[in-house]
């Protein structure tokens, strides 16, 4: 795990270093998966005004989510460093590899024509570039088709819906 501040290997902060943008814990899947817990814990209030069951229910539900979320940030951190050490050994490609790399990162399903806008790169170079992450097995085509094909980074969208497949 990176320091706090510290630089990634793409040149970019680690992300323990600035505050959350938008909420990280997805609390719903927790009570979800103990909805039986969840409903008792509620009926207890409801009958016997028993809030303090239904509180530590909720406030164990929150500390596991938030385990859970820093485990993922965790893995998310260590999947971009030794993604992007591994681009870094391209050579020459390197750089425009890299670049579509960290924009993959920030949006991690999209076509050769919004990656080229994204990047500010001619339709070309982000191919070039997606073809090489794809040969490496960063990006992996997911559409089938020989026109218009979509790219995903499937491992970064492994690791965000862990836990999230339907009950």
């Amino acid at each position: 795990m990176a320091r706090r501040g510290a630089l990634l290997s793409d040149g970019s902060k680690s992300y323990d270093s600035a505050l959350l943008r938008r909420p990280l814990l997805y609390l719903s899947l927790f009570l979800k998966q103990h909805r039986e817990e969840y409903y008792r814990r509620l009926d207890l209030v409801r009958a016997e005004g028993d809030w303090e069951s239904w509180l530590e229910f909720f406030l164990q539900g929150v500390a596991v989510t938030a385990l859970q979320a820093v485990e993922t940030s965790r893995r998310l951190t260590a999947l971009f460093e030794a993604d992007f050490a591994r681009v870094n050994g391209l050579g020459r490609a390197s750089g425009r590899a890299s670049q579509v790399l960290r924009a993959v990162r920030e949006r991690p399903v999209g076509n050769i024509r919004d990656i080229a806008a994204r990047c500010e790169v001619s339709y070309p170079t982000a191919g070039r570039a997606v073809a090489a992450l794809e040969r490496m097995g960063i990006l992996a085509e997911i559409t089938g088709r020989l026109r218009e094909r979509v790219f995903a980074y499937r491992a970064y969208l492994e690791i965000l819906n862990e836990g999230a497949e339907p009950l």
